[in-house]
């Protein structure tokens, strides 16, 4: 395998591995439809050698550039994690969002607001960057529609049964309570948080609830968002939250499309109104503030536009090799 170059960012504490050379031409005619297509061998053994260890680890994400579905966006991206390829990831936007800038991929004025429009497998996305005094300040994750999925549904845990929400954020999310499964969103209990994800996961796409309305390309549990109350100020609501996505994989940002879906259900239940800010604090201490930006319908789905706002650092450039004498080859995963 010949030498793989990649630019790394983190967005809140959430990796983000920017694929810079060797990926393979996918076919398709949307980012959608190249999605289908990336668990060729050929283009699935560089994301096991990227994300795997020993390159790697299991919370490792990343994703590799494609082109756009039409004009209308700078570019398209596949999202990638150790089991495989999502259909959305905010806290990735906006770290592309903040490469697109920085590396003159796409021209911003030092004291303005660009956006970089993306489309993702979901759909179409933007990233607003904001820059001041020539340097990237912060940046804004604006979601497809967002909405809730029904109505709560029951599942079992060692804690007892408990009811789950569902909603739409680009990808379906399951929130709970942390304190509904006897537990609360600390580092101590994230043992247990992952063992509940996995407990959720399997007993939700068992049921085949969860379905998305329009393309079940999109159907299927991809996170469990745990969540403690804090203490808010008017106008806002305050919480901590950890999604664990994929098979046990944990964000350590507040998660972006996440935020997305969690922020639906808000404001379905009254909670928020268009306009009024969540705090979304993560289970390291970092935060995106998120507001509805306004209501659609899609599909009569009542549905919200959801921005999202927060950082992305740059923390290196790799260069990555394979031995052909490694008997590890792309790599492995413990967890």
């Amino acid at each position: 395998m010949a030498e793989v170059t990649c630019v790394d960012y983190h967005t809140a504490g959430e990796p983000f591995r920017i694929v810079t050379s060797r990926v393979p031409e996918l076919p398709g005619a949307t980012v959608a439809e190249r999605r289908e297509r990336a668990g060729r061998e050929e283009v699935d053994s560089i994301r096991r050698l990227l994300c795997h260890e020993p390159r790697g680890h299991a919370d490792m994400y990343g994703c590799f550039l494609v082109p756009p579905d039409d004009a209308g966006a700078h570019l398209g991206v596949l999202f990638w994690h150790k089991d495989g390829y999502s259909t959305a990831c905010g806290h990735g936007t906006m770290a592309l969002g903040v490469w697109a800038v920085q590396s003159g991929l796409v021209h911003a004025e030092p004291d303005t607001e660009t956006d970089i429009v993306i489309d993702v497998p979901s759909g179409r996305v933007s990233a607003r960057v904001r820059c001041a005094g020539g340097a990237v300040r912060s940046v804004v994750f604006r979601s497809v529609p967002a909405y809730v999925l029904g109505a709560p549904v029951q599942v079992n845990t060692p804690n007892g049964g408990t009811d789950v929400n569902l909603a739409y954020g680009g990808a379906i999310y399951a929130t709970v309570p942390a304190r509904a499964v006897g537990l609360s969103v600390t580092a101590a209990a994230l043992p247990a948080l992952i063992a509940v994800a996995r407990q959720v996961k399997q007993q939700i796409d068992g049921a085949g609830v969860a379905r998305h309305p329009a393309d079940d390309r999109l159907s299927g549990l991809y996170g469990t968002i745990f969540y403690d109350e804090l203490e808010s100020a008017a106008g806002t609501l305050h919480q901590r939250n950890v999604t664990v996505f994929a098979d046990g994989e944990v964000d350590r940002s507040p998660c972006g499309s996440g935020t997305a879906a969690r922020l639906a259900q808000l404001v379905a239940e009254g909670q928020l109104e268009v306009g009024q800010e969540l705090v979304h604090d993560s289970i390291i201490g970092t935060t995106f503030v998120a507001r509805a930006a306004g209501r659609v319908d899609v599909g009569g789905h009542a549905a919200i536009v959801a921005e999202v706002e927060g950082m992305a650092y740059r923390t290196g450039e790799h260069r990555f090799d394979l031995d052909p004498e490694d008997p590890l080859g792309t790599g492995f995963v413990l967890r």
